[in-house]
């Protein structure tokens, strides 16, 4: 896998809307190797990059996700919130987001999200649609907080990487979990996780590369590379490549 030292978050979100083709856009634009984004299904199991179980921080809806509709979603507009200068922008579905990163020769930590119930569902789906698209397995990362979405992607596609999420408070048998779903990838909360943490990763006798979620100080960038974490995730990714020390 070809993990790149910093990664986009949700796109380049400092700089355009989450989870949208603009967001994905801007990246490129910016130099960014690769980015990360968050899928999940609508009613009729499309799936759509969103991050929310609902729709109205990011859209003009309202309501949860897992009760709308594909026709509905795109009806709506999800730029406005961020921005006039993005009105009237969709979220748009994997199937583009897929398109346009393999336009640009862009690498891809896909984050599966599913709604509460929808775990196993979302990660079939999903990793089906990934299947008839993307072939390039050292351009990309299934990762999840979802101990069932990994499952399904060790099961369904062993030879895609897969990365373990952890929440801030990381549950005693995280390394047991590591093992058990066979992860490339520990990621961590960047701005919460200690050095000793960072370490325990590192001390297993599994190989783990760490990534680091969500990193926008460059002083706090520049303190977890001398911790040896692989690859950080940012808002502003261009801003942490230009503080880091070196990058590959």
């Amino acid at each position: 896998m070809k993990l790149p030292k910093v990664i986009g978050h949700r796109g380049a979100c400092g700089y355009a809307p989450e989870n949208t083709l603009e967001s994905l856009k801007t990246a490129a634009d910016l130099g960014v190797k690769w980015v990360e984004v968050d899928v999940k299904l609508t009613a009729d199991n499309v799936p759509v990059l969103l991050h929310d179980e609902t729709l109205d921080r990011t859209t003009n809806g309202h309501g949860p996700l897992a009760l709308t509709d594909f026709e509905s979603l795109r009806a709506l507009e999800a730029g406005s919130w961020y921005g006039e200068s993005f009105a009237g922008i969709k979220i748009p579905t994997l199937e583009e987001a897929l398109a346009l990163l393999i336009d640009h020769g862009m690498g891809l930590n896909l984050e599966i999200k599913p709604c509460p119930g929808r775990e196993k569902e979302t990660a079939e789906i999903v990793l089906d649609e990934i299947s008839r698209i993307w072939d390039d397995h050292e351009n990309i990362l299934i990762s999840s907080f979802q101990h069932v979405c990994l499952e399904c992607a060790r099961d369904m596609a062993f030879d895609w990487p897969r990365g373990l999420l952890l929440p801030e408070e990381w549950p005693e048998n995280w390394a047991d979990l590591a093992e058990y779903l066979d992860v490339t990838t520990v990621n961590i909360n960047g701005n919460t996780s200690s050095r000793e943490q960072i370490e325990e990763i590192f001390d297993l006798d599994r190989s783990y590369a760490v990534i680091a979620y969500t990193i926008n100080d460059p002083q706090q960038a520049r303190r977890l590379q001398a911790c040896g974490v692989d690859a950080l995730v940012s808002d502003t990714p261009d801003v942490i490549i230009e503080n880091l020390l070196t990058v590959h």
